[in-house]
Order: C-alpha cells, then sequence, then structure tokens
C-alpha cells in the first residue's frame, strides 16, 4: 500500500487486498481517462479519481487490446494552484517506472529542492512528442502523515520587514556564491557563525521553537521528503466523498516558499489556526507548468 493514502482520507485500506478492492471500484468508470502511445506494442493510461476537489488517486497502466485497463501502479495526490517557485526546473525520470522528479536550486532554501512531478504524463508527452521542456513556475504541495501545531513567534511588524530584507540579501548572496564571489562566500561563512554563536546562546535559556521561526530539510533516505516547519496562512477542510474523513489543506509560508500541505484531521495533534504553525514531515508533490502549453504547439 501507499503510505501516504490515509492523507487523503483512506487510513481505513490499511491492507492490500482492502486496497485492490477500492482501486477496482475507482477503475469501474473509465471516463477521462488518459492515453498515449509510447511505441507498436505499449501505451501509458492515467486515470485519476478525485475524492474531494483537488484530491484524489492517481492511477497508471496500460490498456490491453480488448480495451481492459490494465492496472500497474497509483499515488494519492493533492493539487495546488499557488505558485510555489519560478525558477528553472530540471527534470529526471525514475528509474522503475514511468514517473519524473523535479529539481529546483532554490535559493530560498539553501538546497536542491527535489520533489515528486504530479503532472508526468504531460512530461511523458512532451518528451515523447519532442516540445520544449522550459518551464515556467511549480505549484507545490506536501502530502503528511502526522503533524503538530506551534504557537507563532510574536513579532511586529518592523521585526517582519527586517526579516524579509535579511532573506532577501541573503539569497542574492548565494546566489553570488555559486557563481564564484569569494567575497559572497565570506560573507555567509561569518554570519553562519555568528547565527549559530547566537543560537547557541539562546538555547540554554528559551525553547528551541522560540528560536526556529521557520524550517525546511531533507529528512530520510528518499530525496522528496522534508521536515517543515512553516506558519499557516491560510487552511481549508475537505471531505473524503468515499470514507467521509476530513482532510485539513493548509496553505503554509516556510523559509519564504508558498506551497499546500494535507494531512488527516485525526493525524494532526493540536488546534489549527492561521498564524499558528505546522510541524511535521512531508512528501512532496509538484506540477510543473512549462512556459508554452500542449494546445500553443
Amino acid at each position: 500500500m501507499h503510505k501516504f493514502l490515509r492523507t487523503v482520507g483512506f487510513s481505513l485500506y490499511q491492507k492490500d487486498r482492502d486496497i485492490e478492492k477500492l482501486l477496482d471500484k475507482l477503475c469501474e468508470d473509465l471516463s477521462g481517462i488518459k492515453r498515449m502511445q509510447i511505441d507498436e506494442e505499449s501505451n501509458l493510461c492515467e486515470l485519476r479519481r478525485e475524492v474531494a476537489p483537488g484530491m484524489g488517486i492517481a492511477i497508471f497502466g496500460e490498456m490491453d487490446q480488448e480495451g481492459n485497463f490494465q492496472r500497474q501502479y497509483y499515488y494519492p495526490y493533492l493539487k495546488s494552484t499557488d505558485m510555489t517557485s519560478d525558477v528553472s526546473c530540471s527534470i529526471q525520470r525514475h528509474t522503475e517506472k514511468e514517473t519524473y522528479a523535479g529539481l529546483l536550486d532554490e535559493y530560498k532554501v539553501g538546497i536542491s529542492l527535489i520533489f515528486y512531478i504530479d503532472n508526468s504524463f504531460e512530461c511523458r508527452e512532451r518528451i515523447i512528442d519532442r516540445h520544449p521542456m522550459d518551464t515556467k513556475d511549480v505549484c507545490m504541495t506536501g502530502l503528511a502523515i502526522n503533524g503538530k501545531i506551534l504557537l507563532p513567534i510574536q513579532k511586529t511588524e518592523k521585526q517582519r520587514e527586517r526579516a524579509r530584507v535579511a532573506a532577501k540579501d541573503r539569497n542574492n548572496l548565494l546566489e553570488a556564491a555559486k557563481n564564484g564571489d569569494e567575497d559572497a562566500m565570506e560573507t555567509l561563512t561569518i554570519e553562519d557563525i555568528d547565527l549559530y554563536s547566537q543560537a547557541s546562546r539562546r538555547v540554554m535559556k528559551e525553547d528551541l521553537y522560540s528560536i526556529i521561526d521557520s524550517c525546511f530539510m531533507p529528512c530520510g533516505v528518499e530525496c522528496d521528503q522534508y521536515s517543515i516547519i512553516g506558519e499557516i496562512i491560510k487552511m481549508d477542510v475537505k471531505k473524503n466523498q468515499v470514507t467521509e474523513e476530513e482532510v485539513y489543506d493548509f496553505t503554509v509560508e516556510c523559509s519564504d516558499l508558498i506551497f499546500h500541505v494535507g494531512i488527516a484531521k485525526k493525524d494532526l495533534v493540536g488546534t489549527p489556526e492561521v498564524g499558528r504553525r505546522f510541524k511535521g514531515q512531508i512528501w512532496m508533490q509538484g506540477t510543473v507548468n512549462f512556459k508554452e502549453s500542449l494546445e500553443e504547439i
């Protein structure tokens, strides 16, 4: 079974046989299925079944000569239309399946951000038809199987503005350092030493989460999973039409990135409110928007 099925409201489906029955039910109606011919003998089909607006299960497989859909793999998804990043995105196919990973050199988080591409069918279409792969922006979502709500750090508007300016300056320094600017490298090193010194002094007297406002860091051995702390700037509740389970859809600001986080209501500890912070481990997905749509080509 897929670890993050419970995130979209299928927490009761814990046995493989139960999940197979669910997928069989979702595949009874093949209306809306997308099909692409890869070569003379093989094709790729994508079937999406929404269980709430913008949330559901994507099922992939192959259509045989008799018109029967042969299921191969699936994953839960959560859609977002909020732009997370507009830096150039590299796209790489996974080894095992017809799925793709995206990589962003995002200065805001200071790491190469890797995520699971949700619109992999479109990527495959572009590769087969040899269409341009130039990206415009990426809309990201994270799926979490557990999480906690933290109280916010009290800040004045002047402090918030100062933090925004400092973050912008640091991004500029990181970009310059990547391009070989030695002065920028030295400045960043000194800033990191000062920051470590300040944090070491404060942690002796203060709680750790009053020092760390937000964080975004890789977690575990899988490259598209991250541990985050981010401020909730908007929240919605979605109900799974099959199981009636409720799912939170948070819009989170984390390390100057804005993306959505989905988590089942029963898996969240604490009472969420706008302004409070979400802490948890997420599986990062994303929809890549290309500069030229397939309709324009």
